[in-house]
């Protein structure tokens, strides 16, 4: 996804202030071996972007920052109106790992066997912890939970990552069960 982005001088408290007064977003923007450079994002374009987005899949979307592909690393909220105050994006670089969680999505909710004795899904682990190249990073996993009973789980361990993808989560970390109401 691209974003229109332009730098920014202001360190000052004030011109932070003004720039999220006009609607822009502050960011930083790390590279491995370079200092931190300063953008401003327009705050109604990410907002769009992120409307767009599924539940929990902003870690593993890239963006194009001016021709560099970069993720976000973090987001900062204002504590009462949930305004984003701040981002910080990472570049990716084609020759480095990187770590970044990977939504987790249940498929076969509807069919479940544990679902329709009157159990409901508890899913544990929202995302998973992966190190992988930039080029092989996923989207997402999707579990299966159709052939789950109630008290029956699914693991880490039960993903398929691939060879390209190592989880930085135990294999025996449970991402998904099926609880008693």
């Amino acid at each position: 996804m691209k974003l229109a982005v332009s730098k920014r001088a202001g360190e000052k408290k004030s011109e932070l202030t003004q720039l999220r007064y006009k609607g822009d977003i502050p960011a930083a923007v790390y590279s491995k071996g370079k200092p931190c450079d300063k953008i401003s994002i327009n705050g109604a374009e990410f907002a769009a972007v992120l409307r767009g987005l599924p539940q929990g899949h902003l870690p593993t979307t890239v963006f194009d920052l001016g021709g560099k592909k970069a993720i976000v690393k973090d987001i900062q909220y204002h504590p009462t109106t949930y305004n984003i105050l701040h981002l910080d994006f990472q570049i990716l670089d084609d020759k480095t790992e990187v770590d970044i969680n990977v939504p987790v999505v249940c498929e076969g909710e509807a069919d479940c066997a544990g679902v329709k004795l009157g159990g409901f899904v508890r899913p544990i682990k929202r995302h998973v912890k992966v190190r992988c190249f930039p080029g092989d990073l996923p989207t997402s996993f999707k579990v299966n939970i159709k052939d789950l009973a109630i008290g029956q789980s699914k693991k880490v361990g039960d993903i398929d990552f691939g060879e390209a993808v190592r989880p930085l989560a135990a294999d025996k970390e449970i991402v998904v069960t099926i609880a008693k109401r």
